[in-house]
């Protein structure tokens, strides 16, 4: 699997991108061998079809790529990955692309080399490419780096991915992007006052553990945090069978997040950067904790657990008024919190939360940009009377199921200390492979962030 491009002085095969509209005057500007076996294939240049051309000596003399329509190409995305699956293997260059699509779709052919295979071998796309010109080359292969990194953790099953081995991940990236970790651990959870990671983990074999990650000496302050659920069985109120089958990508936040560190990191982005995963398992077990149970958390709120399958917004409570003590210029946390955001949204948006409009504004635009959609939901004041449970300061769970991903993002916020925040409620998951996007984990929102954090942060 590699997700480079071919050295810009390749021998390459000219790919000739055409819309359908356009794919007659183009026949009618080639040779008649070239238009007849165009014709006879039935290549009519609908989105994604791929065609190559044979040359007299049985090789490949171009090949065409089709580009649709503008209302086909506005019901999908990576349009050029699809037809690098469905070309054979060589090296090619791009023929007519647009130039303000050119950078989506080099990155959406890096993406279609994606495949995980730590357990079998899988068959991407084989076909390479010369970067088009203008295009940033070496930007996009960290993005395509940082994207496989976050599919890479979430398609490891919890028994290869626990809070350990999350551990070691973190390592390995921050050794090579020379940043500095440190990890809390299982009973040093309690004396540095992690109270709730450390409930919500407890029961499981591997100790729950809140690891730290830091990078930069100057610029503005950002701090990421990602939910690192390794599995989530529910606790003692215990997900059915059908509800725990993904329950491995619980870690999606953590992934995400640790695969937008590296993009930052590798990018050399002019900021200090600083994150935080906490990593448990949600286990059962007689030192699990209880429905009714009053936590309190590291900032001295208290908290009624109505629910143990609502411990994703517990371990994030704790770390962010963990980050909070800092005072960051800006702090995310990402997690694949609520089953309300999927179905208010569906897999394929990442709804965020924010009170900067500025922000949003930024985010919004960078997002139409790299063709990484978002979509913003509410932090709604009004509903903050829904997580006081009365007996405590907070419900980790209200009743009633109405907005149910709103309540969350506000439980949240109440830890973010009063600072420029946002939250992603990400889904973390492709249901039915797509162009650049197989069957598995996906990072949602990093591509978006990344390309806003200049303007946001004003770097």
């Amino acid at each position: 699997m590699s997700l480079t491009f071919a050295a810009p002085d390749t021998p390459a095969i000219p790919l000739h991108v055409l819309e359908e509209g356009a794919l007659a005057d183009w026949l009618d500007a080639q040779p008649a061998q070239i238009a007849a076996w165009v014709r006879a294939m039935g290549f009519t240049g609908a989105l994604g079809r791929a065609l190559a051309v044979p040359d007299a000596a049985g090789g490949i003399a171009l090949a065409l790529a089709g580009y649709g329509s503008a209302t086909s190409r506005a019901r999908a995305r990576f349009h050029m990955a699809g037809v690098a699956s469905a070309l054979p293997e060589g090296t090619y260059r791009l023929e007519g692309l647009p130039q303000e699509a050119a950078e989506t779709e080099a990155l959406g052919w890096l993406l279609s080399h994606y495949a995980y295979e730590r357990y079998r071998e899988q068959s991407p796309a084989k076909a390479r490419l010369v970067a088009p010109d203008g295009v940033d080359a070496a930007r996009l292969e960290v993005i395509a780096a940082g994207e496989a990194l976050t599919r890479d953790l979430i398609n490891t099953p919890a028994n290869d991915l626990g809070p350990h081995a999350l551990e070691a991940a973190c390592i390995a990236i921050a050794d090579q992007q020379g940043a500095r970790l440190s990890c809390t651990r299982g009973a040093d959870l309690l004396e540095q006052n992690f109270p709730l990671i450390h409930t919500v983990g407890r029961a499981a074999t591997q100790a729950p553990r809140l690891i730290e990650m830091t990078w930069g000496e100057s610029g503005p302050n950002l701090t990421l945090v990602g939910k690192g659920v390794c599995f989530d069985t529910g606790g003692l109120n215990l997900k059915p069978g059908s509800s725990m089958g993904l329950m491995k990508k619980d870690m999606g936040g953590a992934a995400t997040v640790l695969g937008l560190a590296h993009m930052i990191m590798a990018l050399d982005l002019p900021l200090r950067l600083r994150v935080l995963i906490p990593a448990v398992e949600n286990a059962v077990a007689g030192n699990a904790f209880r429905p009714g149970d009053i936590l309190t958390a590291r900032n001295g709120m208290t908290v009624e657990v109505n629910n143990t399958d609502a411990e994703g917004r517990l371990v994030l409570a704790d770390a962010l008024a963990y980050g909070a003590e800092d005072k960051p210029d800006l702090m995310i946390s990402m997690a694949t919190l609520t089953g309300a955001a999927r179905v208010a949204l569906g897999p394929d948006l990442a709804p965020y939360y924010t009170d900067d409009a500025g922000f949003a504004t930024a985010l919004e635009r960078a997002a139409d940009h790299v063709d990484d959609p978002v979509w913003r939901l509410p932090f709604h004041t009004p509903y903050e009377a829904m997580i006081e449970p009365g007996i405590a300061d907070l419900d980790n769970a209200p009743s009633g199921g109405f907005a149910g991903s709103i309540t969350a993002a506000l439980f949240l916020r109440r830890f973010a200390g009063g600072f420029n925040y946002s939250h992603f409620d990400i889904y973390g998951w492709c249901p039915t492979a797509a162009p650049a996007r197989p069957k598995g984990g996906v990072g949602m929102g990093a591509r978006a962030l990344l390309d806003a954090l200049p303007e946001v942060l004003d770097l």
